[in-house]
């Protein structure tokens, strides 16, 4: 286990604290969970740059890495939808999203084709970020500033299924070609 294993473990194991708090009342809930969100987030940006860097890339870390990262976000939008701050169908698209991305990677995986991040879904990543922590800080700390979360939802909706067909049309036609091959 390295430094950036560690980081990503660190991940997973602040789900179960945001959840928590995301899902209590007390008084600061949101700025609480807004620290924990924002320091799992920044736990997946240091990770792969310090993996990198170091050259401690593993086959655990590629592993972990985006599983933390779609536990972490599926986590926070199931829980604002218990919240009321967004509707359950764009939770299931956005996270449909990334089963179905996840699944079609693995089925490359098997075929021996890599497919790496695109620019899209480091966008729809990064909009994501950004939308729930507006989200989760909220109307009543936000005010009007609250509708920024809420274009930002329709944002991450778009570009979560825009960057899904660019993986698709793009891969699609490659990973077919190769099952056809078996």
């Amino acid at each position: 286990m390295n430094a950036p294993n560690s980081l990503t473990t660190l991940r997973i194991g602040l789900i179960p604290f945001l959840i928590i708090t995301l899902l209590s009342s007390f008084k600061g809930h949101e700025l609480v969970a807004l620290g924990i969100f924002l320091l799992a987030s920044f736990t997946d940006t240091v990770d792969g740059f310090w993996a990198r860097r170091t050259n401690k890339i593993t086959t655990l870390g590629q592993l972990l890495d985006p599983i933390a990262d779609k536990l972490l976000m599926a986590s926070a939008f199931i829980c604002l939808v218990e919240a009321g701050s967004v509707a359950a169908w764009m939770a299931v698209v956005i996270i449909g999203r990334e089963i179905a991305v996840t699944g079609f990677r693995a089925i490359a995986a098997s075929k021996g084709v890599v497919i790496p991040a695109s620019w899209p879904g480091k966008i729809k990543m990064t909009l994501e970020t950004i939308t729930i922590s507006f989200l989760i800080l909220g109307e009543n700390i936000l005010g009007k500033f609250f509708i920024v979360g809420r274009i930002g939802l329709w944002l991450v909706l778009a570009a979560a299924v825009y960057s899904a067909v660019e993986y698709f049309w793009k891969f699609g036609p490659q990973i077919v070609n190769e099952s056809s091959n078996d």
